[in-house]
């Protein structure tokens, strides 16, 4: 028999804090996240997130690259998202969505968010 997963890490939980924290409409990059996770690899926030050791509903389609894209299969459910929250997004030249990131960055007025 298998013992149940333990109490998640307290860097998971920071990860989660942040990502729950962004604002509809609104985005950071995985490094983002990670500065203000105190985690010192913007790879580590993604593993986190796509583990999700926390167990919670997490807005993860506001989290991507300092580009403003996310991975190809993301690509259909996000757009949905953005389009729904008034995300300002850009077209790139393979007509996959992409986060203007100069429009929808969020800047936590509370760095510790």
């Amino acid at each position: 028999m298998t013992q149940p997963p333990g109490p998640p890490h307290e860097l998971a939980r920071r990860v989660a804090g942040v990502v729950a924290a962004i604002p509809p409409g609104r985005v950071l990059s995985y490094k983002d996240v990670a500065e203000l996770a105190e985690c010192r690899s913007a790879r580590l926030v993604g593993t986190l997130m796509a583990r999700n050791p926390t167990g919670a509903q997490l807005p993860w389609w506001r989290v991507v690259t300092v580009q403003g894209t996310l991975a190809d299969h993301l690509q259909a459910e996000a757009r949905e998202r953005y389009r729904e929250e008034g995300t300002p997004l850009l077209e790139d030249e393979r007509h996959l969505v992409r986060v203007d990131m100069a429009r929808a960055l969020w800047v936590p007025e509370d760095p510790g968010a």
